[in-house]
């Protein structure tokens, strides 16, 4: 008698192109942990704000007079105005191009002129420090900025643990940004860029020209909130048009991406969820251990992270096109051996959304 094997589904389509779902989501996977926002070293002076988008919530980052980052909403606190539209220095100040309320960098509000009357600026009872903007909950790990939306996460620190213990013999107080890669728009669901980054099942495939890493030397990586793969080759190759190196491509849940590719590079990329059919990437290249790398390397490997990276874009874009077909209802099937991760972090999405979303 022959035995059947269950196999494991992955989410339905709905999960990607439904706008209730992404809704849902926005509340819930993008609100209840540390989300992935931004990079410290793009703030480069006091003053230095950047307006973001976060689970469609407009959102400030800003760079104080102590130089720390905080996060706010975007908003001011008389009408809701979106305050900041670009990035951009404001100086010491925010001020709101509607009716002129004035936020200090630490979002205080300092001024709401004729806001009773002509030259009656604090009515009876109006209190300023009650109706400064409203701040999120932020956290800086080294050069990345996360942000807890509904402020009810456990620390970062404990949230994070696991990723954070996978990097225990790296110093990453010396890493140097040495290289950006802006992608801009992406046609897909943030989950296919998170799922396609942390299953190896694809390089050999998808990367064939691009990449020497067989399939048979990768292994997967589960660990909580934490997930991904990484592969060790018997001879490193980092000169080529072909990348051939000791790696690891790690992701926190629910959006942060981080891999060391052996003996000198870390590589973050910003992914930012912006509704159902659509991201944001950004690449960062950071040198490791102060080790300096000369401009045609860096160059060298911009080019090559740019070719792979289009390669997984081209590949999530026709997963996205695929989960409006019927036929995905059920979800695709994953693999019980290559993709442990992409259900741990599908099992997690399920977590976050099922007393909202029935599956």
């Amino acid at each position: 008698m022959n035995k059947t094997t269950s196999f494991l589904y992955g989410l339905p389509g709905k999960a990607y192109i439904n706008q209730d779902f992404w809704e849902i989501e926005c509340n819930t996977v993008l609100a209840n942990g540390w989300t992935f926002v931004g990079f410290v070293h793009e703030f480069l002076k006091p003053g230095d704000v950047i307006p973001i988008s976060i689970a469609d919530k407009p959102i400030l980052l800003i760079k104080d007079l102590n130089n720390r980052i905080n996060a706010f909403h975007n908003v001011c606190s008389h009408r809701c105005l979106k305050l900041v539209d670009k990035k951009k220095n404001v100086g010491k100040i925010i001020r709101c191009p509607y009716h002129s309320w004035v936020y200090d960098l630490k979002g205080k509000l300092k001024a709401s002129p004729h806001f009773g009357g002509t030259n009656q600026h604090k009515p009876k009872g109006f209190n300023p420090l009650d109706h400064g903007l409203k701040p999120i909950r932020i956290h800086i790990w080294h050069d990345w900025i996360f942000i807890n939306l509904n402020g009810n996460s456990t620390s970062f620190e404990n949230y994070a643990k696991p990723l954070i213990n996978k990097f225990k013999n790296f110093n990453l107080e010396k890493i140097k940004p040495v290289a950006t890669l802006d992608f801009g728009k992406i046609f897909s669901n943030w989950k296919f860029l998170i799922e396609n980054y942390i299953e190896p099942y694809h390089v050999q495939f998808v990367h064939r020209t691009t990449t020497q890493q067989p399939l048979k030397n990768h292994y997967t990586i589960v660990d909580g909130v934490c997930y991904g793969s990484g592969i060790d080759v018997e001879e490193e190759n980092t000169t080529s048009n072909s990348l051939s190196v000791s790696s690891r491509y790690l992701s926190l849940f629910p959006n942060f991406i981080i891999g060391d590719y052996f003996p000198n590079q870390i590589g973050v990329h910003l992914n930012i969820p912006m509704g159902p059919n659509l991201t944001i990437q950004k690449r960062i290249i950071y040198s490791t251990e102060e080790k300096k790398m000369t401009k045609k390397e860096v160059n060298l490997l911009k080019k090559i992270w740019w070719k792979v990276h289009k390669e997984d874009h081209e590949i999530c874009e026709r997963l996205q096109q695929g989960r409006a077909s019927p036929a995905s209802e059920k979800g695709g099937l994953l693999s019980p051996y290559w993709e442990k991760g992409v259900k741990a972090f599908q099992d997690l999405i399920i977590k976050s959304t099922m007393k909202n979303y029935k599956f």
